[in-house]
């Protein structure tokens, strides 16, 4: 029965001399096995991006508004005046 098969196939298939399709392995892209090597910086990436390795010890130091601003501000209010504030909103 298998030779019927055989006989079938070589008359349908056609020419015997041509060659088979051959595949082979392509080498992959990556360096390492990490995924996130594999994209790009992204805008707005935070520790993804990968600008420099501790960016987070160059940021600047904290605020410092100018003198004009600091002597225009008023006094904050004392304990007694918060505490008398609280009580007229909680009535």
């Amino acid at each position: 029965m298998s030779k019927m098969f055989d006989n079938l196939k070589s008359k349908i298939g056609g020419n015997k001399n041509e060659e088979e399709q051959q595949f082979s392995i392509q080498p992959h892209p990556a360096k390492t096995n990490d995924p996130a090597d594999l994209q790009g910086d992204q805008p707005g990436g935070g520790l993804n991006s990968q600008h420099e390795p501790a960016s987070a010890f160059h940021a600047r130091g904290p605020y410092q508004p100018p003198s004009h601003i600091t002597d225009n501000l008023e006094q904050p209010a004392s304990r007694d005046e918060l505490r008398a504030r609280q009580a007229e909103l909680n009535k």
